[in-house]
């Protein structure tokens, strides 16, 4: 009887490690756009902001402000992000002559995949209230903030005015 060679055995010994090693892999594979923002997109008679746009929040840990948005020109579109601790965002909208406040109410849902790919969280908008110096109104257009970048959540009006 013949007894395999060395390297015979080290083929069968790499073969079963590569197998081991395959299977304890996770399966799960993370999507490849995982933020979540909220879409906005301009309509009405003012479809480019030809004044710059600035947007901030006030954060909750330390009162400060925060910038979303700077000085953006030429605007007719924009993303931001959604907190997950609140219940409601407030946003502040600041062209080169106006200021408005805009209130976000929503709920934060936690969605997890797998520990590869970490805590996210959704949301459903569930209202929405703001001023009127610069803007008109700022309509729901789609409930679900989630993963997907295609969905235009609010559509925004701004009032049309010289410069």
């Amino acid at each position: 009887m013949s007894h395999p060679s060395v390297s015979t055995l080290r083929l069968a010994f790499g073969v079963m490690l590569a197998a081991l090693l395959m299977a304890a892999c996770s399966t799960v594979d993370c999507p490849l756009n995982n933020t979540v923002y909220a879409q906005y997109v301009l309509r009405g008679p003012v479809t480019t902001l030809p004044d710059t746009l600035t947007i901030t929040t006030r954060r909750v840990t330390d009162g400060l402000d925060t910038v979303l948005i700077n000085q953006q020109v030429n605007t007719d579109s924009f993303s931001l992000p959604m907190s997950y601790g609140q219940n409601e965002d407030i946003l502040y909208f600041r062209t080169n002559h106006l200021r408005d406040t805009v209130w976000v109410k929503k709920t934060n849902e936690p969605h997890f995949e797998s520990t590869d790919c970490g805590l996210n969280y959704f949301h459903t908008i569930t209202g929405i209230r703001f001023t009127r110096h610069a803007l008109d109104s700022i309509v729901i257009n789609h409930q679900q903030v989630n993963y997907d970048a295609s969905q235009k959540h609010f559509l925004v009006y701004f009032k049309e005015y010289r410069l």
